[in-house]
């Protein structure tokens, strides 16, 4: 689960990147583009709902990063020690 929050972290990360790098020209609809390619034009509310799943997402991936940090942390080998005359004996 810490392996896959973490890639969705850096997946969104670095498609939200690419595509603010390659759409700074403004205008009433938005052509996006990721690595030369069009992949849709948008109006500004369908930006803006975009954004908004994008956000779900990578909150969706912190969530399973610090899940899973947190249940490593409470799964720790318990070491039981017995003292030399303990009742074993």
């Amino acid at each position: 689960m810490f392996i896959l929050g973490l890639l969705l972290l850096a997946a969104t990360g670095a498609f939200t990147g690419l595509v603010i790098a390659g759409n700074l020209s403004g205008g009433p609809e938005y052509t996006v583009s990721v690595l030369g390619q069009d992949i849709a034009t948008m109006n500004t509310l369908a930006v803006f709902c975009s954004g908004l799943a994008l956000a779900l997402i990578f909150c969706a991936g912190l969530s399973a990063v610090a899940s899973a940090a947190a249940h490593r942390r409470r799964e720790r080998p318990r070491t039981h020690a017995t003292r030399p005359g303990g009742p074993g004996r």
